[in-house]
């Protein structure tokens, strides 16, 4: 039977309203907030009890709403910020005039406000669509939007929300993301129980000093305590957009992106191009499975990007988004390359709080209980150590004995210091005027030749090493040919492959910067890069693959012996090598232990 096409009454065109923009809790918090900031807030506090479900308060200390409009604020497409000439010019956060009337179609809405040159408050109230008739209010300034009850009026909806605590991690991270989007607004976060008592979450005050970028000191409380100090600064501009902001070091990740905040116009978005731009960015420095804390801020004109994509505005679209992906990956590398060595500080931290007293068993006290110290002497009969030898253990682990002593104190004046031991023919370990430094040295040649290779690519000046025996490797025709699609940038790189009947290749030249690798390795190591990238990946991409698993073939490897004057070259090349404080994979090349902190390990301080 053909259905009739009907109009919808009013009431249900309300709840589907409320279902595309009020989709949880923490959807009701931002359309609240950014109302309060559109109103020129510069305080702004939010309430919610069981995950919002049953209180969600805002309270502002902006502008306000006259008596007369009260009744329109709680209208569908009402709205004092744009008008029908400026649908291509939005500068507010919110505009679209639906969030007010859904919440009220989805619970029970308390508007209370004073508007800025009135005598008097007002309040109206709505109850599932029911709107209640304005009636005077006791309020000093500003506006209080309370909800309760939340989609009481929509119980399936009601249904297929998460864990109290869940919503309020998520209630949490909407405030944290709008506070850094606005420095210049003091936020508090405030949880109450069903009982009345109340605990603040965290208080931030506003900047009055104007300042466009967060302090690091609310960068410290809503990312990490230490971001600030294992981060960088982001700065870039091209014809008129321009991005700012702060990366956290590539040894600086989680596990998960749950701390990348992105602010298009001031406006906290969550896009795809964004996102895809910022692991570009930091591909060739951390790994897969790693993602860097960001805040990143990017303004352009308003014509250059559409933000009424999405019924919560938390997607938007660009006009050139090829400009906006070449300006977040051009800033981040500029970035990253002023780093230079530099590695996250707190590692170097994370490893000194392992040897404070009580770590080991739980035990505490002082460093020398319970330890007897034996000393060879004159008049001594005790057996000990003989101090004119040292025992085999200890010659082996410190070769640098035999180095000369002046050339260890000419070179602690290098950021990085001069070489002093090979530990367990993994570790090197070097002095500075500021304590010691231990660097991985797989981790860090790795870098190094990766590093190279790319130069040697872009400069087509790889130098190759001619093999006096071609080696044939046998493989299926269909890794044959994956490995032939990419034999020109291969070629470039020094590593020379031709076809050699079915199902077999021939090198001929291998790079000379990896030594003797073991060919077969390395030709299959490559195949599974390709196979793990997309293959719609532009040739770069699976190029960068490549080179990285090269330059962990070429690299030097755990287990080999290396000279004073060995390791001082390396130290030497990480100093002037960009990108030298991590590997290609993300992992730390060194950690720095500071003099200063050994001594308070001893108690010498």
């Amino acid at each position: 039977m053909v259905q009739k096409i009907k109009k919808l009454s009013e009431h249900s065109i309300n709840r589907i309203a409320a279902g595309e923009v009020i989709e949880r809790p923490a959807s009701a918090v931002k359309e609240l907030i950014e109302n309060s900031i559109d109103a020129g807030a510069s305080r702004i506090e939010v309430v919610y009890s069981e995950g919002g479900k049953t209180v969600l308060k805002v309270t502002d200390d902006g502008i306000g709403i006259e008596q007369e409009d009260l009744p329109l604020a709680i209208q569908r497409h009402a709205t004092s910020k744009i008008t029908d000439l400026n649908l291509d010019d939005i500068k507010t956060l919110g505009f679209r005039g639906e969030a007010l009337p859904s919440m009220g179609a989805a619970g029970l809405l308390s508007i209370t406000s004073r508007f800025a040159e009135s005598d008097s408050a007002y309040n109206i109230r709505v109850d599932a669509g029911v709107i209640s008739p304005v009636k005077p209010a006791a309020l000093s300034r500003g506006t209080i939007v309370e909800l309760t009850r939340l989609f009481h009026a929509t119980p399936a909806r009601l249904k297929f929300l998460r864990t109290d605590r869940a919503e309020a991690r998520v209630i949490s991270d909407m405030v944290k993301s709008l506070a850094l989007a606005t420095p210049h607004v003091g936020f508090t976060l405030i949880e109450q129980s069903p009982e009345g008592t109340q605990r603040k979450v965290f208080s931030l005050d506003p900047h009055s000093d104007g300042v466009k970028l967060p302090s690091k000191e609310r960068l410290n409380r809503l990312l990490d305590k230490d971001f600030s100090e294992n981060s960088f600064q982001v700065q870039g501009q091209f014809e008129e957009a321009r991005i700012k902001g702060y990366c956290s070091l590539p040894t600086f990740t989680r596990g998960i992106p749950n701390y990348q905040f992105f602010f298009v116009n001031g406006r906290t978005v969550k896009d795809r191009l964004l996102q895809g731009a910022l692991r570009g960015a930091f591909a060739d420095h951390i790994a897969k499975n790693r993602h860097p804390i960001v805040v990143l801020y990017l303004t352009c004109p308003a014509d250059q990007v559409d933000v009424n994509v999405h019924p919560t505005k938390a997607e938007v679209r660009f006009r050139n988004p090829a400009l906006i992906r070449s300006l977040i990956v051009k800033s981040i590398h500029d970035g990253l390359y002023k780093e230079g060595h530099r590695a996250a500080p707190a590692i170097s931290s994370h490893m000194m709080e392992t040897f404070r007293p009580g770590q080991f068993g739980g035990r505490q006290g002082p460093a020398h209980q319970n330890r007897e110290v034996i000393i060879q002497g004159e008049d001594s009969q005790q057996e000990g150590f003989n101090l004119d030898e040292f025992p085999p253990w200890l010659e082996n682990a410190l070769p640098s004995l035999t180095s000369s002593t002046e050339d260890t104190k000419t070179n602690t004046h290098y950021p990085l210091g001069a070489a002093i031991v090979q530990f367990h023919e993994k570790f090197i370990i070097s002095q500075t005027r500021q304590g010691i430094i231990i660097v991985d040295q797989h981790a860090a040649h790795e870098r190094l030749v990766y590093e190279k290779l790319k130069r040697q690519l872009a400069d087509k000046k790889s130098q190759t090493k001619r093999l006096l025996v071609p080696e044939i490797i046998e493989f299926s025709s269909t890794e044959v040919e994956m490995i032939m699609e990419i034999r020109d940038q291969l070629a470039d790189l020094g590593l020379v492959v031709e076809e050699f009947g079915q199902g077999a290749l021939c090198i001929r030249e291998v790079p000379a910067i990896l030594g003797n690798p073991d060919i077969k390795a390395l030709l299959q190591d490559i195949l599974e890069g390709i196979i793990q990238e997309n293959t719609t990946d532009i040739v770069e991409q699976k190029i960068n693959s490549v080179i990285s698993r090269m330059s962990c073939h070429g690299s030097i490897r755990a287990g080999r012996t290396l000279t004073i004057p060995e390791m001082n070259e390396i130290l030497r090349e990480m100093e002037n090598t960009p990108h030298s404080g991590q590997c290609n994979h993300g992992r730390p090349t060194y950690i720095e232990m500071k003099l200063s902190e050994i001594e308070r390990l001893f108690g010498r301080t």
